[in-house]
């Protein structure tokens, strides 16, 4: 499966001019990539960016607005849309959730983040899901989705990978002061799960809050196989799902686990 990552410098507060760009950008990777159905990835929190203390008027009421602006994009180009994540409004609380749109045009996933980030005030403004991350299939390939801090958690990484994934993706909004725990903890997550990881960070700056870019592909040996510089970008990739299996026979991490003397498995 082709696949386009969007290393996108988001313009806090403008959810109008942030879905121009993606649609220009869209629009731009379908006339490169002939190749039908591609998958392209938004980073996190791509409609508002980190306006956390805004997001009370500028959150979708159970992201109904983007689901149908995506919806559109994929049925029109023939695309699968990793929707990144956008901020939504259930029940009167703000959630930070990832959408999945196949290229019929149809929500297939959704997953609210569930570690917020305590070191931006994250707990103060919105609210961690409370499901389990969960697979999801495009074009018959099992993938997982987490949301930029969530990266620091193996055992959620772990319990997708058993659960079937075989490529992980990460939208995030990861910041430069930490940008080589960035790079370092996807490559792990790709190493002991022996699946791709694949990302998209944002850049540019809001707030005196830098971000990394460095947006990725690694591939189940923990290769990297792309990364990108610090400013906007695209990165195509190529993934073939065959990898992941191949490499689990090969280093049967999976089969030598020891679920009796771990205490979670």
């Amino acid at each position: 499966m082709k696949f386009a990552l969007y290393q996108m410098d988001v313009v806090a507060g403008d959810p109008k001019r942030n879905r121009e760009k993606v649609s220009e950008w869209i629009e731009d990777v379908c006339q490169k990539e002939k190749t039908r159905p591609m998958t392209v990835v938004l980073p996190e929190l791509w409609t508002t960016g980190y306006q956390l203390d805004q997001l009370d008027h500028l959150a979708e009421d159970k992201g109904k607005q983007t689901i149908d602006y995506l919806s559109k994009l994929a049925k029109k180009h023939h695309i699968h849309v990793i929707g990144g994540s956008i901020a939504t409004k259930k029940e009167g609380r703000i959630y930070n959730t990832a959408i999945i749109i196949n290229a019929n045009g149809e929500c297939v996933h959704t997953y609210d983040k569930i570690h917020l980030v305590p070191m931006l005030n994250e707990p103060i403004y919105l609210e961690a899901g409370t499901n389990k991350a969960a697979v999801f299939e495009l074009s018959g390939i099992k993938m997982g989705i987490i949301i930029c801090y969530d990266l620091r958690f193996p055992e959620l990484v772990r319990d997708l990978a058993l659960k079937g994934a075989e490529v992980l993706v990460i939208p995030a909004e990861w910041p430069s002061a930490r940008a080589e725990h960035w790079k370092v903890l996807q490559q792990a997550r790709a190493i002991e799960n022996q699946f791709y990881v694949l990302s998209a960070n944002s850049v540019g700056s809001y707030n005196g809050t830098e971000y990394a870019g460095h947006s990725m592909v690694i591939d189940p040996w923990g290769s990297i196989v792309y990364e990108a510089g610090t400013s906007e970008d695209t990165v195509f990739c190529e993934i073939d799902a065959k990898k992941t299996k191949q490499i689990r026979e090969q280093v049967p991490v999976f089969k030598s686990r020891r679920k009796d003397l771990y205490e979670n498995h």
